[in-house]
């Protein structure tokens, strides 16, 4: 049987890149999606795994008490698998809000996995005319780093639609921060400064800020959706992840030349699983990093508050940052 017919017959539509990559998108200037105002119409869909319309109300709540219009996607409620539909479907969702000039921000409902998926597929050529926010973090690092190296339009990672709180009124202080720091970005700017749990790295770095999760960002090597870090500094942040994997995913930031010359690293929410009895690692998350960036002279620095964990703040891949390190504390500011 030809390969086609087989194909055919097995039911599968294989990844077609709906974009011709020549390696010069970096230069292209990066678009910065305009700010929201009141009234403005946010869409959430489900572009990785599934998430049912309950469980995305009071991220709707939240989002029209600061005065948001919302729109749901086709996506959410529907489960195909561990998906939020099938691939078609899930295209087809993100590709009409993509395309949508009404709509000033798109909120992915959950990560999971799946972007990776369909991200050859959606055709961004009427985002860049009209570009928009795109908010979530995790599995969509795939969608951020896709935004930034091919599209070259900012992004935000972010919290999801599965993590807003039922009840904001009994939400504690990180909740709040994390959350409340969505509406803060989306319609300007937030700066932060963050105590460290491991000695920092002094100096300061200004760059295009570019990263998310490492598993992710080191499944992404090689190709499109591959970020380049000259001159920028780098976000990352995981979890379940055992000490030696960790190792690993940086030494495939060093053997891919990410390193290189990095202007900045920041090291966010790192839950790590405990060590096997008897198959302990002996390696700190300190040592893992500092071992990997010692003949570098760029700032390092830990603690940022982002990733898999209640206080995930709201960051933009893609913009411009000021960070200033000291031994114990650093700062980020969006210039």
């Amino acid at each position: 049987m030809k390969r086609g017919n087989f194909i055919k017959s097995m039911g599968l539509v294989l990844a077609q890149p709906a974009f011709s990559f020549s390696g010069d998108e970096e230069k292209r200037k990066m678009i910065i999606p305009p700010f929201l105002k009141r009234g403005a119409t946010l869409g959430i869909c489900s572009p990785a795994g599934h998430i049912s319309m309950a469980e995305i109300e009071a991220a709707v709540k939240m989002l029209q008490s600061w005065g948001f219009e919302v729109r749901i996607g086709t996506s959410v409620g529907k489960q195909w698998n561990t998906f939020g539909g099938t691939d078609e479907e899930r295209l087809a969702d993100l590709q009409q809000m993509v395309n949508d000039p009404s709509l000033a921000a798109i909120l992915c409902a959950r990560g999971g996995y799946g972007m990776v998926r369909i991200i050859d597929r959606i055709d961004f050529s009427l985002f860049r005319k009209s570009p928009k926010w795109i908010l979530g973090f995790s599995d969509i690092t795939v969608l951020h780093s896709h935004l930034n190296r091919v599209v070259r339009v900012a992004s935000m990672h972010c919290k999801m639609c599965n993590s807003f709180p039922d009840d904001p009124l009994q939400a504690d202080a990180e909740q709040k921060q994390a959350i409340y720091s969505i509406r803060e970005n989306l319609m300007g700017s937030k700066n932060y400064s963050f105590p460290s749990p491991i000695p920092n790295r002094t100096g300061v770095a200004e760059g295009e800020l570019v990263g998310g999760n490492l598993r992710t960002l080191e499944t992404l090597a090689g190709t499109a959706s591959d970020i380049k870090t000259e001159g920028k500094i780098l976000f990352v942040e995981d979890t379940g992840e055992y000490l030696y994997s960790i190792d690993r995913m940086f030494w495939n930031l060093l053997r891919t030349g990410k390193l290189n010359k990095l202007a900045g690293l920041v090291i966010g929410g790192m839950k790590i699983r405990p060590d096997d009895p008897g198959e302990e690692f002996g390696i700190t998350l300190a040592d893992i990093v500092m071992e990997k960036v010692k003949d570098f002279h760029f700032p390092v620095a830990f603690g940022l508050p982002v990733g898999h964990q209640k206080n995930n703040v709201a960051v933009k891949c893609g913009v411009r940052y000021r960070l200033s390190v000291n031994a114990d504390e650093a700062n980020l500011e969006v210039l």
